[in-house]
């Protein structure tokens, strides 16, 4: 009775802001995303004081999914920027991604997924919640599930999707920086853009700096930009998109760094880049093709061919869609045929 009295009085006089820290300070994951306190109000997503949204110039494509993202710093700490990569946060720190589609007929969201990044003892780790069909709650999954449900695209039309819960080793492939978890979205190339806060316009680093997220900093590297902008440079779009939907993988401390096909902003050389480079490893991937990407030729291009295709063992990425992600594509095909 006593430890229990005494692990009360710990959690309460952490739980600063309504962020429960004795669960952000842990090793394991709680079985109830509500745990965490990160929410006022968890099913209307609306988050406490010192839990803030933030957004990417370009998102990662997920089956079409809209997404909410969120950081939580711990009082008294910020975030130092790191050029090109990364901002690197301090012990405590949580980044909070729902995945949704908009249900129109209840006029509310329909909650697939949160995913959660924990920072503690200066490693991350990764863990995804399924909401129930009620909304009311998130549970942990260790080990994914896949959830069948439909949405409106944007011509109207309804479509049927098996959206997937990654497992826990599913968050690697894509989350890995030499071999350790890592976040994906929140670098300042992805940041440095103007947004709404209460209202009022501001630029969202500008922002975190005021309220104490962000250490002040200067900001030397190349931006992303939002690839659907069609009044952006047509190669601008490209190398944006893909940057955030391969270069966390593409590059040479990712996951596919053996591939020689390194797709971050900032790479330069043009077989790294895909031009006329032969793949590693042949087989169905390739599609019988030569070159990642032949300049001119979309259609001969082992990018566009793995993009297109839904077969797990040629559709790149490996996971995280069952869709295929059209319009990124035809743009691409465009930057391909104008290279």
């Amino acid at each position: 009775m006593r430890q229990l009295l005494y692990l009360i009085l710990i959690t309460n006089s952490l739980n600063m802001f309504g962020v429960e820290h004795y669960f952000v300070q842990q090793d394991s994951f709680a079985k109830e995303l509500s745990r965490y306190n990160f929410f006022t109000d968890q099913q209307a997503q609306i988050p406490n004081d010192r839990v803030f949204s933030y957004s990417l110039a370009s998102a990662l494509f997920s089956d079409f999914t809209k997404k909410q993202r969120w950081m939580y710093v711990p009082d008294g700490y910020q975030a130092s920027y790191r050029e090109n990569g990364v901002y690197d946060f301090p012990d405590g720190s949580a980044l909070i991604k729902t995945f949704y589609y908009d249900d129109d007929s209840i006029n509310k969201k329909n909650l697939l997924e949160t995913r959660l990044l924990i920072k503690n003892n200066g490693s991350w780790k990764a863990a995804s919640y399924a909401w129930n069909e009620d909304q009311s709650e998130a549970y942990l999954k260790i080990a994914g599930k896949t959830i069948a449900t439909n949405f409106i695209d944007q011509n109207g039309e309804t479509k049927k999707v098996r959206y997937r819960v990654p497992n826990v080793n599913q968050c690697k492939e894509c989350h890995a920086v030499n071999d350790e978890i890592s976040p994906i979205g929140p670098k300042a190339r992805n940041m440095n853009h103007d947004v709404y806060y209460d209202q009022v316009e501001i630029n969202q680093i500008e922002h975190f700096i005021n309220n104490k997220i962000f250490k002040p900093h200067a900001i030397n590297e190349k931006l992303a930009i939002d690839w659907t902008n069609p009044s952006m440079s047509l190669d601008d779009r490209a190398r944006s998109y893909l940057d955030i939907n391969c270069g966390h993988c593409h590059i040479e401390t990712g996951a596919a760094n053996s591939t020689g096909l390194y797709l971050d902003l900032n790479e330069k050389r043009k077989n790294h880049l895909g031009i006329y480079k032969k793949p590693v490893a042949t087989g169905r991937g390739s599609g019988g093709f030569k070159y990642s990407i032949v300049p001119g030729k979309p259609s001969e291009s082992i990018l566009i061919h793995r993009m297109k295709s839904l077969d797990p063992g040629i559709m790149m990425p490996e996971s995280g869609r069952a869709l295929a992600d059209k319009e990124a594509i035809e743009m691409l095909e465009e930057w391909i045929i104008n290279l």
